[in-house]
């Protein structure tokens, strides 16, 4: 076991299931010579060659395309798409035909495929550099959508993905890169799709959030727990799809209170399907209405205004004062 970021968690990984998986293909824009835009893949080009690490051209919808061709052909393909924001002239192949082939061919074809994708802010980019997408992934069905929050769940998650049967896309929060570092087990292991994670056990409320959100979310509790004695439970979802509804049910029964926290806009964003998720599983125990913490329902701005936008840990707790001052 050793310490490791999330970047060198992510390159470690895949540097391990290509020496475990002679299947196992990767492909996107520079990501061979130049080693990925942060470097996820540094080497890798190095140490298996470029018929297993493909640098290709600026299309991402060729990219997805061309990983669909060789899922079906048997390869593992993972494609790495720079910024989330540039996976949209993608969409067509992921609705159309990445997410329908098994239903398609009754079966007969998989997509075994994994789709990387940095999302998010914090570190100042420019336009459609930022953006919080996860929401539109959710709503096609026969993909899978998951969203590490550590270096050990990125592991995990990543082989996870790889392994599936079925087509996954795998967010990776950009300020969760290279913020802090953690003991990732050098072994190959899995952190099951549909899995949701107590980070912290609480009785008082649940803040149910994921990537970038979960360590405001401990900042903030560790401000309320000092200042007012509130005990604080924190949900990583983690798994957006398929979504682990039980966990999130059972944290609310026990508590009364939820509050949810992301990046993306607050109409059709992420937090909607779990609030009407916990409502449904949690309804008779609620002591208080649930509250979202989001971004505004406006494009991620220039970055000298990306604090105003993104959910930081003074409105996280002000949500959870919110709940905890009703009865």
């Amino acid at each position: 076991m050793s310490e490791k970021n999330m970047v060198e968690a992510l390159h470690d990984t895949l540097s391990q299931m290509m020496q475990h998986d002679p299947r196992l293909v990767l492909l996107g824009e520079d990501i061979g010579v130049n080693g990925g835009v942060f470097r996820v893949t540094d080497q890798l080009l190095t140490q298996f060659g470029s018929d297993r690490v493909i640098d290709t051209p600026l299309a991402e919808s060729a990219i997805v395309g061309t990983a669909l061709g060789m899922a079906i052909g048997g390869l593992r393909p993972v494609c790495e798409i720079q910024f989330l924001g540039f996976l949209y002239p993608a969409l067509d192949q992921l609705i159309s035909h990445v997410s329908r082939i098994r239903a398609r061919s009754a079966g007969a074809l998989g997509a075994a495929l994994v789709i990387r994708a940095p999302f998010g802010g914090g570190i100042r980019a420019p336009e459609q550099h930022a953006d919080s997408a996860e929401g539109y992934l959710t709503t096609i069905p026969g993909l899978k959508v998951a969203i590490p929050s550590s270096p050990a769940d990125a592991k995990g998650l990543l082989i996870a993905a790889i392994e599936d049967e079925d087509p996954v896309v795998l967010l990776e929060p950009i300020r969760l890169y290279r913020l802090g570092r953690e003991e990732v087990p050098d072994t190959l292991y899995r952190v099951p799709l549909g899995t949701a994670r107590i980070v912290q056990p609480g009785r008082d409320v649940s803040v149910i959030t994921y990537g970038a959100m979960v360590p405001l979310a401990r900042a903030a509790a560790t401000q309320l727990q000092q200042r007012y004695g509130w005990d604080v439970e924190i949900v990583d979802v983690r798994s957006l799809s398929p979504l682990d509804e039980e966990t999130l049910g059972q944290s609310v029964r026990k508590t009364g209170r939820a509050v949810i926290v992301h990046e993306a806009p607050l109409t059709g964003g992420f937090g909607a399907e779990i609030l009407a998720t916990v409502t449904e599983q949690a309804f008779w125990w609620l002591k208080a209405p649930i509250v979202r913490v989001t971004g505004p329902d406006v494009p991620f701005p220039p970055y000298a205004w990306e604090d105003w936008y993104v959910p930081n840990v003074s409105r996280i707790a002000h949500a959870i004062g919110q709940v905890m001052a009703e009865e």
